[in-house]
């Protein structure tokens, strides 16, 4: 393509050529002579005195002699009112047929929005922002330190193919909550990008994680912290989704109207027409859907959302009639625009798209939607919390909110009823009954191995008081407030509980002031633990040595019996333990994760656990270490 300069004189010519001179008097006819709104006399100004002739003087020798008026030096511009030499004019640039051809033909450029005529004309700036308030690239996040986000230059000197590597060989989930939730604030902290790369890359990267952890909103965040102008194309796609996945559809308009035709795909056609019509071009935006529709640039249920969506930007805009008609799948946009425009979605499509793989993008989605009632988001609360995108703050209020609407009904309005009589019934016994009732509907309330139903009754469990009496329930109680990181509550039932109990492992892992643990007690929970494969016990004894609350001798024992060998190695350990072993919290944390993808507990080694401890807690992050531990033997 010929410079932006260029493209500019061959379409003014063009132009010219197609409008011609009677457009040109028409619209000097049109505009009339113009009238001055001053008093008569104030616009007349008084006439200037005739200046008086003097004899020009003398030129010195070696002097120029002086310009003579209304003739110009040679190579100069030529004078207001002088005679202009043709030859001395710049020469026109060439036009080629070729040229000529590429111009778009005036229905084209009618159908032209502001923003792509801009960039025709090459009037487009490159960033809508001042070159003054443009943000750097040094630190790309939203968690500073000061925040609890992670050390800024941790990963600077690092190799970028290590860094690249864990982020692109995490896909997410991971099987633990609190691993989860440690993940989210390192990908969200204010980081410095590795050596060697760029810091778009590296924010594209950690953008892309987020998204496939659920985090759509972090994911988003992270993305708004770069200009728009700045984004690349892999990140623009992830911002894409982060945008579709939280359900602010208009949030991506200043990217999408910036790059303008970067991109042809059919997506990318539909949240241009949207953009437009929230820009106020409300009949090119349907014109553009229109010919999507008509040149099935996406299916046509894709295209009506979208219309849907676009005309509520404007006032009379026609109707739009969705037809599900033969749609079988259940796809982001579909979901994200049905949401934000109140259609319903036909039944049994969301439930076969839960039940189909990927179908948990959509319950991570809708637990977050602001757009749907609290009702609705209900059955995705579970999950989200289960899995840490949730908090138990956080499922209180929604279950609150469920409660509080008069049109509430079905397994959330009696989730929401239950939940408020685990708060406020006079017993404790009657407390402990209804929390152990919404236990038992762990398969409504998140599915998987019910933990979204603790997450949910976290704080409802630490208001039960530490008494011998709700001893053989104590171990479950603690569980559940640890999903919440109640450790101080769970610390309560430390003289109570009987030594070797699940609620004895779980307070002996998470007390922050927690000391060594005798091989003994841990024996005594050895023989009595029915896990499947003893993997609670496993995890037990992997946390305690991992957390250093274990005796070499005792830990080396113990993992005998078991039949575990902690003193293996592998690649993954080796590059965690040298991360740990230089002190760098945020390299730790990404190869954490790396190390606990999976969706269940049972694809979790104890060795993957003994050093994932061992290395937080060597790095500082001994609070999140104990709590994953904590969980693991919980969830084993």
């Amino acid at each position: 393509m010929k410079s932006a300069r260029f493209g500019a004189s061959v379409l003014a010519i063009a132009l010219a050529g197609v409008l011609g001179g009677a457009g040109l008097a028409g619209f000097a006819l049109a505009q009339g002579k113009p009238e001055s709104l001053l008093p008569p006399g104030f616009d007349d100004p008084a006439p200037a005195p005739t200046p008086r002739a003097s004899p020009a003087p003398a030129p010195r020798p070696g002097q120029a002699p002086a310009a003579v008026p209304g003739v110009s030096p040679a190579g100069a511009a030529p004078l207001p009112g002088a005679p202009v030499d043709p030859a001395t004019l710049p020469a026109l640039p060439a036009i080629t047929r070729d040229d000529l051809a590429s111009l778009p033909s005036l229905e084209e450029l009618e159908k032209m929005s502001t923003e792509e005529l801009d960039q025709l004309l090459g009037l487009k700036p490159k960033s809508d922002i001042p070159a003054g308030a443009q943000r750097a690239l040094t630190r790309v996040g939203v968690l500073a330190v000061e925040e609890g986000g992670l050390p800024p230059v941790a990963l600077a000197n690092q190799s970028d193919k290590l860094v690249r590597a864990v982020l692109s060989g995490t896909r997410g989930p991971m099987v633990s909550r609190w691993g989860h939730i440690l993940m989210r604030r390192a990908l969200a902290s204010r980081l410095a990008a590795p050596l060697g790369m760029d810091p778009v890359e590296f924010a594209a990267l950690r953008v892309g994680l987020l998204n496939r952890m659920g985090e759509f909103a972090a994911a988003r965040a992270v993305v708004q912290d770069i200009d728009s102008a700045k984004w690349s194309p892999a990140l623009t796609q992830e911002a894409l989704n982060a945008y579709l996945g939280t359900g602010d559809i208009t949030g991506a308009c200043p990217a999408v109207r910036l790059q303008g035709s970067a991109r042809e795909d059919g997506e990318w056609q539909m949240w241009q027409a949207i953009c437009n019509a929230y820009a106020g071009e409300a009949a090119l935006a349907a014109s553009q859907l229109d010919r999507a529709l008509g040149r099935g640039v996406a299916p046509r249920i894709d295209v009506l959302l979208a219309r849907r969506f676009a005309g509520a930007a404007g006032r009379g805009q026609r109707g739009v009639q969705i037809e599900w008609k033969g749609v079988e799948e259940l796809n982001p946009w579909r979901f994200g625009l049905a949401s934000a425009v109140s259609e319903p979605l036909p039944e049994g499509l969301l439930d076969n798209a839960l039940k189909a793989q990927g179908g948990a993008y959509y319950a991570r989605s809708g637990a977050l939607l602001p757009m749907l009632p609290a009702a609705q988001r209900a059955p995705f609360a579970g999950r989200a919390a289960r899995e840490g995108i949730m908090s138990a703050d956080a499922m209180v209020d929604l279950y609150s909110e469920v409660h509080a609407d008069p049109a509430a009904k079905g397994d959330p309005q009696t989730h929401a009823a239950t939940l408020r009589e685990a708060y406020l019934a006079a017993d404790p016994a009657a407390r402990i009954a209804a929390i152990q009732r919404l236990w038992g509907e762990g398969a409504k309330l998140g599915g998987g191995d019910g933990y979204g139903a603790r997450v949910l009754t976290a704080y409802a469990a630490a208001r039960i008081p530490a008494s011998e009496a709700h001893a053989d329930v104590a171990g479950e109680l603690i569980a559940a407030m640890l999903a919440a990181g109640l450790d101080r509550n769970a610390g309560r039932w430390a003289n109570v509980v009987e030594e070797g109990s699940l609620a004895w492992a779980l307070i002996a892992l998470s007390r922050a002031d927690g000391g060594a643990v005798g091989q003994g007690a841990v024996e005594s929970f050895i023989g009595d633990d029915d896990s499947p494969a003893g993997r609670k016990s496993a995890f037990l004894v992997a946390g305690l040595a991992g957390l250093g609350r274990l005796s070499e001798g005792d830990a080396g024992a113990l993992a005998g019996d078991l039949d575990i060998d902690l003193a293996r190695q592998t690649r993954w350990s080796s590059a965690i333990s040298r991360a740990a072993e230089v002190g760098n919290p945020t390299l730790v944390v990404l190869l954490a994760g790396l190390g606990m993808q999976g969706t269940s507990w049972s694809q979790m080694t104890p060795l993957h656990l003994y050093h994932i401890t061992a290395a937080l807690t060597r790095v500082g992050l001994a609070a999140e270490a104990r709590m994953i531990a904590a969980e693991a033997v919980a969830r084993g």
